[in-house]
């Protein structure tokens, strides 16, 4: 049940707060017009469906990195299983340098680690591991290796770009000020259409329903945005793309 609670936050209560005040005051002072409602789908509707779109194109890209992330790092397992000249120590080593990468990644994108210093330290160790065994580790076999290293570091790279970087900060901070003032301009006219004669609770009624809308969505867009921190229904889940150690199997 908790989880249709998820997009209610302060910012919520605050929204409440003003869709409630608004009608008040405007039944207080008689306050009335009719205006083109278009105006507000404008304002708000589209910028906050642009910054939905984007957030969501931005998690589906996150998937998409992961996913060769660690396709790639299996892939570099597998040819240290399949290496017949390796020791069963030392599978067991490559195979924990690879787990220590995708840990890394995984403690920096949920912001565990500030810098990625472990992260670039996790990668430089698979290649001193691979180096440091010329007799049974091919010069074929290295070769390989680096080519899916290189997919793996532009897929890490990608991954903290969009950990970094979010959507337009300014075109957010738009739509929150034109959520937070849509009462000021939509209560006059809801009044107008519903009626000064009519049951107030039904201004009410609609104002509040809106508000609550247009603040969930902003909410859900913000969550999804980032989807690594574990916050948001539909955040990455991160740790299915670990790689599992051989003696928890």
């Amino acid at each position: 049940m908790s989880q249709y609670f998820s997009i209610i936050n302060v910012r919520t209560l605050y929204t409440m707060i003003i869709s409630v005040l608004v009608p008040i005051i405007c039944y207080e002072y008689d306050i009335v017009y009719d205006i083109d409602l278009t105006l507000i789908s404008i304002a708000i509707i589209f910028p906050l469906v642009f910054a939905i779109r984007g957030a969501f194109r931005r998690r589906e890209k996150a998937l998409e990195h992961l996913s060769k992330i660690r396709s790639s790092l299996m892939s570099i397992k597998f040819g240290f299983i399949t290496n017949g000249k390796l020791t069963k120590e030392e599978v067991e080593t490559g195979n924990m340098l690879l787990i220590n990468i995708l840990n890394e990644l995984t403690y920096h994108l949920q912001g565990e680690n500030e810098t990625r210093s472990k992260l670039d330290k996790s990668i430089q160790d698979l290649i001193d591991f691979t180096n440091s065994n010329p007799e049974t580790i091919s010069r074929n076999v290295k070769g390989k290796v680096v080519g899916y290293l290189q997919k793996v570091q532009e897929g890490i790279e990608n991954c903290l770009a969009i950990h970094i970087h979010r959507t337009p900060i300014s075109l957010k901070a738009y739509c929150k000020i034109f959520i937070y003032i849509f009462p000021v301009i939509y209560t006059p006219s809801i009044i107008n259409k519903i009626g000064v004669e009519n049951p107030q609770w039904l201004t009410y009624f609609v104002i509040i329903l809106s508000e609550f809308i247009l603040i969930s969505l902003y909410n859900i867009q913000d969550d999804m945005e980032y989807p690594f921190d574990k916050q948001g229904l539909d955040d990455i889940k991160l740790d299915e793309f670990l790689i599992k150690s051989q003696k928890n199997k």
